[in-house]
């Protein structure tokens, strides 16, 4: 179990502690939503979250079958739904990775990059595209 305490600072921002490590972050309201756009938007992190728990999940198994896998990178993009409620629509993560790799190796990256943690928590209404570069 993990413990993350969040105040409200005022003028639509939060601050968030993580419990273990006591690292923090602090969120904005985007520019669209009444905010100032200055910080990541909780929404922001969501894509966040998206991106970082692909790359991790594939490094988990790049080094369980000692695959090399520096120089990856993930890019999302989030893009809100067009309609009330306001949520995200859609998700599209870019993954790169530099290093020549099997069809074997890139076949199992891509099934672990799809059994992200956060992928399978999503709402099955946030469209998610993944695309790989090789």
């Amino acid at each position: 179990m993990v413990e993350i305490k969040i105040a409200y600072e005022g003028q639509l921002r939060c601050r968030a502690v993580h419990g273990p490590s006591g690292t923090t972050l602090s969120t904005d309201a985007p520019t669209d939503n009444m905010g100032k756009g200055e910080l990541f938007s909780p929404t922001d992190l969501v894509a966040t979250a998206l991106g970082t728990c692909i790359l991790t999940i594939m490094g988990i198994t790049a080094q369980r079958h000692a695959i090399d896998l520096s120089g990856a990178t993930a890019s999302v993009t989030k893009e809100m739904a067009s309609g009330p409620p306001r949520r995200i629509g859609r998700l599209t993560v870019e993954v790169s990775v530099p290093a020549p790799l099997s069809d074997e190796h890139k076949h199992l990256l891509e099934n672990a990059a799809r059994a992200c943690p956060v992928a399978k928590s999503l709402h099955p209404g946030v469209e998610m595209v993944l695309k790989f570069q090789w």
